[in-house]
C-alpha cells in the first residue's frame, strides 16, 4: 500500500474515532466508498478533470483548449470562484478583456477574499477605459494590505498587485494585461497535502484552518465533491449552516449520489429542526444501498435520536 494512502486510512480511523458521526470513508475522499485522495478519485462526471485540464491547458497557453474545459466545470459549477477567475485568465490569454472582466466580477463576487482575481479584475478594467472601476479593486486591495499588514503571509501578493494595478490605471487602455504564473494552481502534490492537513485539522476540531486548507485544495482540484462535503461539514461544525448548504449542495450538483453529502446534508437539517428534508436525505440513501451503507445507519441513527429528544 502507498504510504500516502496508508496515512489517509490512519487518518480516516483517527476522525471517525474523535467525531462520531462522521464515516471512515469520508476522510479518504468521500464519493460514498471512496477512500482515495482527490487527485485519484474517478466520478462518473468530473469537473475536477476538466479543471485539472483547463490549468494545464492555460500554463501551456492554449487558450481555447483551457476555454473548452472551463466552461465544461462552470456549466456545473458556475459559482466555484477559482474556475470563474481561470475562464477570466484563459480569456486574457485569448486578448477578450470584456469576457474576462464578466469572469473576474463572478470570481470576486464567489470569492470576496480573491486577492488575485481583484488585482486581475483592477488591471482589466484599466484596460477596458474604466478607471473608476479599476480604482475600486485598487481601493480594496489597499484595505486589505493595511488590515494584513507587512508581516502576513499575503503582503507580498498584496503589494505587488497594488503596483500593477497603479500602473494600469496610469496607462490606461494601453496598459499591460498577462496572464500570471498559475504556481499554487498547478501541484497535485500540493492539492492532496492540503487535504490530507485539513482531515487532521477537522480531527483536532479547528475547523478555521480546515476551511483554510480545503481553499487550498481547491484551488487544485476545482469543484470536487469531496473537497466541497468537507467544506460544507467544517462550516456546519462553526454554525454556518447557510454557507455549509451552500457547499452540500454544490457538491450534490456535480455528484448527486454522493453519499458523505446527501448524509451531512441531512444531518444538518435535524440541527436546523427540518425533519421531514432529513427523512428525504435518508430515503434518498436508502435507494441507494440496496443492502445498507455506513451513511444511511448513521443518518438513520441521528433522526431516531432526534425524534425521542423532540
Amino acid at each position: 500500500m502507498p504510504v500516502l494512502n496508508l496515512l489517509i486510512r490512519t487518518a480516516a480511523i483517527a476522525l471517525a474515532t474523535a467525531l462520531p458521526g462522521l464515516p471512515v470513508w469520508a476522510a479518504g475522499g468521500g464519493g460514498g466508498g471512496g477512500g482515495s485522495m482527490p487527485s485519484e478519485s474517478t466520478p462518473q462526471f468530473d469537473p475536477a478533470a476538466e479543471y485539472r485540464t483547463g490549468v494545464t491547458a492555460l500554463q501551456a497557453q492554449r487558450w481555447t483548449e483551457a476555454e473548452r474545459a472551463f466552461r465544461n466545470v462552470l456549466s456545473v459549477a458556475p459559482r466555484d470562484a477559482n474556475s470563474n477567475y481561470l475562464m477570466g485568465l484563459t480569456k486574457i490569454g485569448k486578448g477578450d478583456y470584456k469576457g474576462a472582466k464578466g469572469f473576474l466580477e463572478k470570481a470576486v463576487r464567489f470569492g470576496p477574499d480573491n486577492i488575485a482575481a481583484h488585482h486581475q479584475l483592477g488591471v482589466t478594467q484599466a484596460r477596458l477605459g474604466d478607471p473608476v472601476k479599476a480604482a475600486t479593486e485598487l481601493a480594496w486591495l489597499q484595505g486589505k494590505a493595511a488590515t494584513c499588514a507587512a508581516t502576513c503571509s499575503d503582503s507580498a501578493a498584496l503589494s505587488g498587485a497594488i503596483r500593477e494595478v497603479e500602473a494600469a490605471i496610469a496607462g490606461g487602455k494601453q496598459a499591460r494585461v498577462a496572464v500570471p504564473r498559475l504556481d499554487r494552481f498547478a501541484s497535485v502534490g500540493d492539492g492532496d497535502g492540503a487535504y490530507l492537513a485539513a482531515v487532521s485539522l477537522i480531527n483536532e476540531q479547528r475547523y478555521d484552518d480546515a476551511i483554510t486548507s480545503l481553499r487550498a485544495a481547491s484551488e487544485v482540484f476545482g469543484p470536487h465533491p469531496d473537497v466541497l462535503t468537507y467544506l460544507g461539514f467544517a462550516n456546519r461544525k462553526l454554525k454556518r449552516f447557510d454557507v455549509a448548504e451552500t457547499y452540500y449542495l454544490a457538491a450534490l450538483a456535480i455528484a448527486p449520489n454522493h453519499r458523505g453529502a446527501t448524509e451531512y446534508y441531512g444531518e444538518m437539517m435535524l440541527e436546523r429542526g427540518d425533519f421531514a428534508g432529513a427523512t428525504r436525505m435518508l430515503a434518498k440513501l436508502d435507494r441507494q444501498c440496496t443492502f445498507g451503507c455506513a451513511e444511511a445507519d448513521e443518518l438513520r441513527r441521528w433522526i431516531v435520536r432526534r425524534s425521542s429528544e423532540s
